[in-house]
């Protein structure tokens, strides 16, 4: 297994960056949205490049993630881990903090330097109206590069990695396969988004998932495993 989270992602989508990696379902309100690898890495690129160019983070230093499970939570997680910061578990001072526009109202327990706010809109665009003392992680990272250098593996990697490939083994989840995941039983980022990294297999994500929906979405979405 490589030794970085930022390896095991380009690992996963190189054999064929242009399969969905992550199609996203909320069944609340009829969202679909579907992210190939090439996609996601675009977006990973340029979150990890907000973060050193923009808000100057350093290796280490902590990050905060307000955010459900999404694909642009995603996104924002493994641009986190490929700038080699550290993702904050727990309330408390950050350099960074993102958090999801319904959210907002937790920050003053995550006193930090830059904040953005994520509309976590279908189609990936920005907030009509920013939270005050928010910058629009979309309007934000947009302008940023579609590549990253890299950077060391950060202090969570090897942890993170282990987690995720005992879970992978715990839940199942098949290599190459393509993973149904509930996020309401499966919320932690290790089970709904490294685990199937670390396996090799693409992911499913349903928020608020409609069990009656459930047969006709495994078939249409050619699901070999599914956690819900």
């Amino acid at each position: 297994m490589a030794d970085n989270i930022a390896r095991v992602f380009a690992d996963a989508i190189a054999p064929d960056p242009a399969r969905p990696l992550l199609t996203w379902y909320d069944d609340a309100t009829g969202e679909r949205t579907e992210i190939s690898g090439a996609t996601a890495a675009n977006w990973v690129a340029k979150t990890a490049n907000l973060l050193v160019d923009e808000a100057a983070v350093t290796h280490g230093d902590p990050v905060g993630v307000l955010s459900p499970p999404h694909w642009q939570t995603a996104a924002v997680l493994l641009g986190c881990w490929a700038a080699g910061t550290t993702v904050a578990d727990s309330p408390g001072p950050v350099e960074v903090l993102f958090a999801a526009a319904d959210r907002v109202t937790e920050a003053d327990a995550w006193p930090a330097g830059e904040r953005y706010a994520l509309a976590l809109h279908p189609l990936g665009l920005p907030l009509r109206v920013v939270p005050d003392g928010f910058a629009d992680y979309v309007n934000a990272v947009r302008v940023h590069g579609d590549h990253f250098g890299g950077a060391p593996a950060g202090p969570q990697d090897t942890a993170l990695l282990t987690r995720a490939t005992a879970r992978a083994a715990q839940l199942g989840i098949p290599s190459g396969g393509r993973v149904l995941i509930d996020t309401a039983r499966h919320p932690d980022p290790v089970d709904w988004l490294l685990a199937p990294l670390v396996a090799g297999a693409s992911t499913v994500l349903c928020a608020h998932l409609d069990p009656e929906k459930l047969a006709a979405r495994t078939h249409t979405e050619q699901v070999t495993h599914t956690l819900a």
